[in-house]
């Protein structure tokens, strides 16, 4: 448990600087009142200090990580409302003294619940085991006693306390909220926390930043205006680090001001609340109260309608006991998960891909819209060149030469520790001899006051001459280049025009100087531009063609600029039908955005508060959304989208909150995913069609026969066993192969669509029989002359037509041809086996059954054919009306 704010606690008497979640410039405290209040020095704590520390404000963890305990998860997986409904059948059968069935309903939900929790456990051991390769060390500066000078050395991250002196360098993870003392060239990723796609300039200094990159390009690299892209507030202070983020950069040395539940990192995360039902949960919901409803009414109605027309008392309860359970898909549970298992396995095995929530893979299946961000997603984290023109705007690759001989010089004579990316950009489209041809002198390293940076160089061929090469911002360039009014406003218009293609801009200018004169950044002679794009994921095209056959449409939701955004999707042919930027989105009230959102397909200059409302307005207009996020900034959407995606390198907490982690954010694996995903819930809806719909025609014949007999049409431990060999055939239905249409399109568990289903497709199997209670009547020369032989007639024929079912409606009309007989068939045809040798078997009598008379298989064979053909008949129909429930 958090000990609360640190430095209230620490100097009472003070006004300490307070960190809360909320974002805001002022007031803004000086170090000097910072140092005061954490009761620290810039040469760090002591060991006694800091051991006193920690044990009183706990260790420097994000709260809510740990990993749920296998019997939670148990207990989790028994809320399930189809085991709900199972365990009240169970209690029933034992109320009657229905053991048997009591044993075998309680058995399978046994067998459902361990199956989810194990899966789910062994995800959950995937991911702890990814957290695990995660760095867990800090450089920290202590002292032995207060006398003793400070030294540095590595510690565990989870030992780290507020008033801890801290060292940063490139590729350091900010293990803590921090203040900086010091700092040199820093810039950090925020995208974690804010979703700038760029690096934010950082300083020990206290005044404001500028909003500019380390190259002069503003943040969303396109906007000439250099507008903050991810909002002001405490984020944008330059004297400011944050748990989650990164250096890019540069280094630091920093104290600790907030760990573990205070940091803004633990903050962002408490404030996600909970996660609003997912689109499998609302199915579930959906076709658990039909069932529930069927349940419910089927005994009473059997009791009733035999005390009032055959006048038979409680003795039927049993029987209609049996005929509820009947009606009811035991197997569901275990059939669910078993599908949802498999699914996860593979996906595991082949691609890498971890199913934290077993039902996440069916909601992944459903999906209709995936929202993403742009970079890393789309792009890959690093600009390329795209062009270098001229001031007439015609190709010059020598712009680029002296774009690249900057940024060379930059880094061999700044001391920088690494090149920037535009830098790095620069650097690997140059040729590296026109590079040597230079002979360094002197560089001004970027200033993000200034926006540009300057190196001077001898000039080839000119003893006493040095050339002074300028890049940085097209404005901060042309303000210092001889130019008159008009040449300056056209050539600002044209790399206006530039950035709102969706470029960044880079403009170099070039002046003489005599040898021994300080660098004077004035009068320059303008060169041209260098443009540079996102480098696009290699795999990004490719995958993004195979979601759309899935019928998943992309929406890219980025706190960068709208013409960034729109170059992006234009280079990989994602048709943008609509751009809707924060602003505009701020006006919208929440149907007009719930309208607007479903053909809109960039959203720019987002908040973590926008892209949750984008998420939630898209399922309000019907839509399964899914949301893959690697920030802080990203985990409110993720939490609320109903299948949540993260790669295994995204931040700590945000992993841990997804449903699906991946091993990298690329949507090839996510299209993986979304086969895997089908291939599951097109089992799980064919299931629900052909064993509800077939129950229900049972129930049906059974009620109408009941109510005509002199006798119970069958007995219930011949129902049960009945129920008992349809269940373990249609667990094949969990190892069969869809068709390939079926992976073409979101499989949704639409209760409306599935009760149309299995009432249409339930009558068509009571009639059939009915007219088995015709074929028996005859055969038999009178139904009432022998229970028996009625009882096993009846028997096999609903083992047949169960069987015939399972096969032409899993087959649909795609028919037997070039199809291989599938796991369906072979337990089909075991089913029918059953049906036709029980009776005559030795386990026969037990049960009540004798063998049948030959005629009755040759009329039996004609109903058969004739119901075959209806069945056939009725899907086609179904399947030109309106496309499959799934």
């Amino acid at each position: 448990m958090s000990a609360g704010p640190l430095l209230p606690q620490l100097a009472p008497p003070l006004k300490a600087p307070e960190f809360t979640p909320t974002p805001t410039l002022t007031p803004v405290p000086t170090l000097l009142e910072v140092l005061r209040g954490l009761d620290a020095g810039p040469r760090g704590l002591t060991e006694g200090q800091a051991e006193e520390r920690l044990g009183r404000f706990g260790e420097n963890r994000v709260p809510d990580t740990r990993d749920p305990s296998w019997a939670r998860l148990l207990a989790r997986s028994a809320r399930d409302p189809f085991t709900a409904v199972l365990l009240c059948l169970g209690l029933v059968s034992a109320a009657v003294y229905a053991w048997g069935t009591a044993s075998v309903i309680l058995l399978l939900v046994a067998v459902s619940c361990v199956l989810r929790a194990s899966g789910e456990h062994r995800a959950d051991r995937s991911t702890a085991g990814l957290r695990r390769l995660v760095a867990t060390t800090v450089t920290v500066q202590r002292r032995a006693d207060e006398d003793t000078a400070p030294a540095t050395r590595e510690i565990p991250v989870e030992e780290l306390v507020p008033g801890d002196v801290v060292r940063l360098g490139p590729g350091d993870l900010v293990p803590a909220d921090v203040r900086l003392l010091r700092s040199t060239g820093l810039t950090v990723h925020q995208a974690a926390l804010t979703g700038e796609s760029a690096p934010v300039p950082k300083s020990a200094g206290e005044s404001d930043p500028t909003g500019t990159g380390p190259t002069g390009t503003d943040t969303a690299g396109t906007d000439p205006a250099g507008t903050d892209t991810a909002g002001t507030g405490v984020f944008q202070q330059p004297h400011l680090c944050f748990q989650g983020t990164s250096v890019a950069s540069g280094s630091a040395t920093a104290v600790v001001t907030a760990t573990g539940a205070d940091t803004r990192f633990a903050a962002a995360h408490r404030r996600t609340g909970k996660p609003p039902a997912t689109s499998f949960e609302r199915s579930v919901q959906g076709v658990s109260w039909i069932l529930i409803r069927f349940a419910l009414l089927t005994p009473p109605l059997v009791l009733m309608a035999n005390a009032a027309l055959r006048g038979r008392g409680l003795e039927t309860l049993p029987f209609a006991v049996a005929v509820a359970v009947g009606l009811t898909p035991e197997m569901l549970p275990v059939l669910v998960t078993t599908c949802l298992a498999r699914g996860a396995t593979l996906l595991a095995r082949t691609h890498d891909v971890i199913v934290r929530r077993l039902p996440a893979l069916h909601d992944i299946g459903a999906m209709d819209v995936l929202c993403v961000d742009k970079t890393g997603t789309l792009t890959q984290d690093r600009p390329v060149v795209d062009r270098a023109v001229n001031a007439e705007g015609r190709d010059d690759p020598e712009v680029l030469r002296w774009a690249a001989a900057a940024a060379w010089w930059s880094l061999q004579l700044a001391d920088l520790p690494a090149p920037d990316a535009l830098d790095e950009a620069l650097l690997t489209t140059a040729d590296e001899d026109a590079l040597m041809a230079y002979d360094g002198v002197t560089a001004l390293p970027f200033d993000p006051a200034r926006r540009l940076a300057t190196v001077v160089v001898r000039t080839p061929g000119r003893l006493g001459t040095h050339t002074l090469i300028t890049k940085g911002a097209a404005e901060a360039v042309l303000e210092r280049c001889s130019l008159p009014d008009e040449e300056r406003t056209r050539l600002r218009a044209l790399a206006a025009a530039q950035a709102a293609d969706g470029l960044r801009v880079l403009a170099v200018a070039t002046a003489e100087r005599p040898a021994g004169t300080r660098p004077h950044e004035r009068g320059l002679t303008f060169r041209g531009l260098v443009t540079l794009r996102d480098d696009l994921v290699p795999t990004a095209a490719e995958a993004l063609a195979g979601l759309a056959e899935r019928g998943v449409t992309v929406k890219v939701l980025t706190g960068d600029h709208p013409g960034t955004a729109v170059r992006t999707c234009r280079d990989l042919g994602i048709p943008v039908a609509h751009v809707l930027t924060a602003d505009r989105l701020d006006t919208l009230t929440d149907p007009e955005l719930t309208e607007l959102a479903s053909r809109t397909t960039v959203f720019a200059r987002c908040t973590p508060e926008h892209k949750t409302r984008i998420t939630r307005a898209l399922q309000t207009g019907g839509h399964t959304v899914g949301f893959l996020g690697d920030g802080v900034n990203d985990l409110p959407a993720l939490r609320t989208a109903d299948v949540g995606l993260a790669p295994r390198d995204a931040a700590g907490v945000t992993r841990d909150n997804a449903d699906l982690v991946l091993a990298g954010k690329d949507l090839t694996a996510i299209g993986h995913a979304v086969a895997a995903g089908r291939h599951a819930g097109g089992n799980i809806a064919s299931y629900l069609r052909i064993t509800l719909s077939s129950n229900l025609g049972n129930v049906i014949a059974m009620l109408s026969a009941g109510l005509l007999l002199p006798f119970l049409p069958m007995l219930p431990a011949q129902v049960l066993v009945q129920n008992l060999c349809f269940d373990v055939a249609q667990l094949a239905f969990a190892y069969d192969r869809p068709a390939p249409s079926a992976l073409r399109r979101p499989t949704v568990l639409e209760p409306r669509a599935l009760l149309r289903f299995i009432v249409g497709f339930g009558a068509l199997n009571a009639v059939a029989d009915l007219a088995t209670f015709g074929v028996l009547a005859f055969a038999l020369r009178g139904p009432g002359d022998d229970e028996a032989l009625f009882h096993s007639g009846w028997f096999t024929e609903n083992l047949l037509t169960q069987a015939v079912v399972m096969v032409l409606l899993s087959l649909g009309a795609r028919g037997t041809s070039g199809r291989r007989p599938g796991p369906v068939t072979w337990s089909a045809a075991a089913l029918a086996a059953t049906g036709l040798f029980l009776p005559m078997s030795a386990l026969g009598a037990p049960l009540g059954l004798s063998p049948l008379p030959g005629v009755y298989y040759g009329l039996l064979a004609a109903v058969l054919t004739l119901y075959a053909a209806g069945l056939m008949t009725a899907r086609a129909r179904q399947e030109r009306r309106s496309p499959p429930v799934a």
